[in-house]
């Protein structure tokens, strides 16, 4: 029995062990090839694993947004082909989420809108929390805060009801940002305390670098400077420990600030300065445009060579800016023109595809319907009404027209360029051909079962007359 139990603890323990990797998935990592990793979407039939899975490809937004879009638009048409939610979900979701780094709000809120939709539809609430800590973020940056409180919190309440997840930490930490966002300082503690106990519980640590940020902004606005310049240095080794430049720059700008405020103007340059080394060949290097200005503000009046030479390293940080946000544009149009090309390439397949369908089943009831008629016609051992042949070719006549509008339908759509006009006049001299047979052949069963009739009921009188003879 013991050996039992022994065996039983250990699958139970394999068994969550390989369930816990699902939540934990490393945005530091650089995503793996969508060929690759399509047929073991295609493969992998438990939800929880697809969507970790899938989750994988979509870590980059804080990288590279332009990348991240065109995974997840790759992602989104991929769910939408193989009617799989959970992959249309997380499209949407990230899509929500890039188009805010692009600064399109209207965008953001529709994919987060979608996304909210297709969460409710697979009933899943990994999606529900994405998804509706997306609308959180969206109605966050058009300032209404009232709106991003209640889907944050929507985000959060379905985040309660799985194993925490890097995207429900998030979520977490976010309901800080917004109520510091809204000035409510104390409730802006509450909940990036909260975050930071699951962090160090879960062991989902990417966004403690962003919790320590938000801690020392708070502790800044509840006028404890010490407290603000310790959680921005562990903000600091955080970033080195995850070896991101961008939220070394970030931690190092916050300190700098934070001397110069206090007049320690000395140990504002010495941050500065490695606010802007840490970045220094990256693609981060527009995070330089603080503390270049900073550095330049202070050498002004005192060494003109230092200005000029953070005056240079501005200007240049500036540009890159406007640079980089004229680049991503333009590979934003490229990225929404092939999704367009590629949805329209889906929508005619699934109408192929539909159109294939409907003359399968269009042929079916063409063949009953006639058997159905020939069999009438042919049948010695019954007496027909003839108003029973005339509807059946009323029907086949209609089905017949139904299947060959079918059959020619992606023709007249080419010759007459979609023109209506033109359609409706094709479909017309369509009918005008079809009417005139089926007269003809409706004449010719109604004939023939008349025909029939008169043979069955002579063959029923000749029979009837035979019988009496014999009787007689």
């Amino acid at each position: 029995m013991n050996t039992v139990i022994r065996i039983l603890c250990l699958v139970v323990v394999s068994f969550n062990t390989i369930f816990a990797q699902g939540p934990n998935v490393d945005f530091s990592k650089k995503p793996p090839n969508l060929d690759s990793l399509f047929p073991k979407i295609a493969a992998e039939k438990n939800d929880s694993a697809r969507y970790y899975l899938t989750m994988t490809a979509l870590t980059i937004s804080e990288t590279n947004p332009v990348e991240d879009m065109h995974n997840s638009e790759k992602i989104l048409l991929y769910g939408q082909k193989n009617n799989d939610l959970i992959c249309q979900g997380l499209g949407y979701s990230c899509l929500s989420y890039d188009y805010i780094a692009f600064g399109d709000q209207v965008k953001s809120l529709k994919y987060g809108i979608l996304a909210n939709q297709v969460a409710e539809k697979a009933n899943d609430n990994r999606l529900k929390t994405f998804g509706k800590g997306m609308l959180a973020l969206s109605y966050l940056t058009m300032g209404d805060f009232e709106k991003a409180v209640s889907y944050n919190k929507a985000a959060m309440e379905a985040g309660t009801k799985y194993t925490p997840d890097i995207i429900y930490v998030c979520v977490v930490n976010d309901m800080g940002t917004i109520y510091l966002a809204m000035n409510k300082v104390d409730s802006a503690l509450i909940y990036t305390q909260q975050a930071y106990e699951l962090a160090i519980k879960t062991g989902i640590n990417y966004w403690l670098t962003s919790t320590y940020l938000q801690f020392g902004s708070i502790h800044q606005a509840l006028n404890n400077p010490a407290l603000a310049l310790n959680y921005w240095n562990l903000a600091l080794n955080e970033a080195k420990r995850i070896n991101s430049p961008k939220f070394e720059s970030i931690a190092y700008n916050a300190i700098s600030k934070f001397y110069f405020t206090n007049n320690q103007i000395d140990s504002a340059k010495l941050y500065a300065s490695k606010a802007i080394a840490s970045v220094r060949n990256t693609a981060f290097n527009t995070l330089n445009v603080e503390p270049a200005k900073l550095l330049l503000n202070i050498y002004r009046d005192i060494n003109i060579d230092s200005a000029f030479k953070y005056s240079e390293i501005y200007r240049a940080a500036n540009d890159s800016l406007y640079n980089i946000k004229a680049l991503q544009q333009a590979q934003l149009m490229s990225v929404e023109e092939e999704s367009r090309q590629e949805q329209l390439a889906l929508e005619e397949e699934q109408a192929n595809e539909t159109r294939k369908m409907n003359l399968e089943y269009t042929f079916i009831a063409i063949g009953i319907i006639s058997f159905f008629m020939l069999f009438i016609l042919f049948s010695r051992k019954h007496i027909t009404n003839t108003k029973i042949i005339q509807f059946l070719s009323v029907v086949s006549l209609l089905i017949v027209f139904e299947f060959l509008n079918l059959l020619i339908h992606p023709i007249l759509e080419k010759v007459t360029h979609h023109s209506p006009f033109l359609m409706l006049l094709s479909l017309v001299a369509l009918a005008a051909l079809l009417i005139p047979m089926h007269h003809k052949l409706e004449h010719w069963a109604v004939n023939k079962l008349i025909e029939k009739n008169k043979a069955t009921r002579l063959a029923a009188a000749k029979k009837t007359i035979d019988e009496l003879e014999k009787n007689g």
